[in-house]
């Protein structure tokens, strides 16, 4: 995957991932751009999550993604 094709669809899962987890902002996933671990971080500390739960709820995000892009 190239990096124009990468960033589009990243610009399409950040709508996805503030749909999921609101309390994410602008700057959260503007920093986070695509990163799974930034992701994870982030959504641990906004909502006060364990690292498993957290990476359990991105797992079933990813499998309800429709256009097949994953973080």
């Amino acid at each position: 995957m190239n990096e124009q094709t990468l960033k589009g669809d990243w610009m399409i899962l950040k709508g996805k991932i503030q749909e999921q987890w609101g309390r994410l902002t602008d700057d959260d996933l503007d920093v986070i751009e695509g990163k799974r671990e930034q992701l994870a971080g982030a959504i641990s500390k906004r909502y006060g999550y364990a690292k498993e739960e957290v990476e359990q709820q991105i797992r079933e995000f990813n499998e309800r993604v429709a256009h097949g892009s994953r973080i």
